[in-house]
């Protein structure tokens, strides 16, 4: 790329490219900040905020009768946003259902699908995973009297970055009733081959659960046609829905008619919910998978920001995306590995292995990341060493990553890190 001034002219010039460029003076970018933590929350768009006030006008209006009146009304809010972000994951629109949170939602598909084989008691999942996830798992074969320790199996990472499909694969066997993956690495941003781990899982006999948290909204799926057993995911990163905005589960639709393992009136066919039934009649798609009354107004803000994502597109997002975090990975590269800077990427290289975020690794990465912050740019930090740098194709420029870049070179020539706390934030 040659000198580091000059690259800021390939990044002017793929920003006066960009056909996603008018998007981002529909999010609330605060002027003399660069936020590149949307994998953790996106940025409110205009759309978002006045699909809440639109809610609460709703509410103010109609009151009870919001349930069925009005143009969004509030009782098939999880099928109709499920609907909606079907399209999202390559699934069909009655596969999938808002509801819940990521968690609840893990808890609530590991409690139908694990269990039904005396013989098949393993669940096998990564050392990489986020940890709520494994907490999940965890407690769910306690509930059964079974202990974690023989019972969950996690596949080591060779590097501590990634994981090899060889490995999830060879972890599979006889004993195993369920394989739970993440699509995208929370840290390192290692996308894996669902397709392939799906096919190789279903040859053993072995259902598969994705956690899609991290690439909902950011990577194209197809989880139907993959064969993905279930899945769940968050609305609040790529997909901008909000602060602890309401999730979403996918099941695929041979399993409709499984009995859920966690059940709540919400789930109930919607024709017979209000006949109060002590006996439970589930909905015949995924909305059975819904356990409690839906949050309508922590889910308002999704109809909006759904739509600016559907606008956009799918494919025009994963391809401006894969432009930023290649760009930022290959100023890193050559401006910030050799000494003084000291950074590695531990995210890998090639696209169809990388998801929407760069994970820059440096052993005072707590101390940079709060000098960033100074610096008005916003990351986020991960144990033990990695800044997690996330560029939103609906928001960020490619000038904006230079200047990161640019930063971080600034800072580590002046030592202005060396200053700062070593210890993280209670929110990192």
């Amino acid at each position: 790329m040659g000198r580091f001034d000059d690259a800021r002219a390939a990044a002017r010039a793929q920003d006066a490219a960009d056909e996603l460029a008018s998007f981002r003076g529909r999010f609330a970018c605060r002027p003399g900040t660069v936020y590149l933590d949307g994998n953790s929350l996106g940025l409110i768009s205009a759309e978002a905020e006045a699909a809440v006030l639109a809610a609460l006008a709703d509410w103010k209006q109609y009151g009870i009768d919001g349930w069925l009146g009005g143009e969004r009304p509030w009782f098939t809010l999880g099928e109709e946003l499920g609907a909606r972000q079907a399209r999202l994951v390559g699934a069909l629109p009655h596969e999938v259902v808002v509801t819940g949170s990521t968690t609840v939602n893990l808890h609530a598909l590991v409690a139908t699908f694990y269990g039904a084989s005396p013989q098949r008691t393993r669940i096998v999942a990564n050392t990489l995973d986020f940890p709520s996830d494994l907490y999940t798992l965890a407690s769910q074969i306690r509930l059964r009297g079974l202990d974690p320790a023989e019972h969950l199996t996690l596949v080591p990472s060779p590097d501590g970055r990634t994981i090899r499909e060889d490995d999830l694969i060879a972890a599979l066997d006889e004993r195993t009733a369920l394989l739970v993956i993440p699509s995208v690495l929370y840290r390192s941003g290692q996308l894996l081959d669902i397709a392939r781990l799906t096919a190789a899982a279903h040859e053993r006999g072995v259902l598969v659960g994705v956690d899609c948290s991290h690439s909902a909204g950011a990577v194209p799926h197809t989880l139907h046609d993959w064969g993905v057993d279930w899945a769940v995911w968050c609305s609040y990163k790529y997909l901008n829905g909000g602060p602890g905005a309401v999730a979403a589960l996918y099941v695929h639709e041979r399993h409709h008619g499984t009995a859920p393992g966690l059940v709540g009136w919400w789930g109930s066919d919607k024709a017979r919910q209000f006949d109060m039934a002590q006996e439970f009649t589930p909905a015949s798609h995924a909305g059975a998978w819904q356990i409690g009354t839906p949050p309508v107004l922590g889910a308002a803000a999704l109809y909006g920001a759904l739509g600016v994502v559907e606008e956009a597109g799918l494919s025009h997002i994963r391809a401006k995306s894969l432009a930023l975090t290649g760009y930022l990975m290959e100023l890193a590269r050559e401006h910030l590995s050799d000494p003084p800077y000291g950074f590695t990427i531990g995210t890998p290289s090639e696209s169809e292995r990388r998801g929407g975020h760069v994970a820059l690794e440096h052993p005072r990465a707590v101390q940079l990341c709060k000098a960033l912050k100074v610096r008005g740019f916003v990351p986020d930090f991960r144990p033990p060493n990695v800044i997690r740098l996330a560029p939103i194709a609906l928001y960020t420029s490619f000038d904006e990553v230079w200047q990161a870049v640019d930063a971080l070179r600034q800072i580590v020539e002046r030592g202005e890190h060396q200053q700062l706390a070593a210890a993280r934030e209670p929110v990192a």
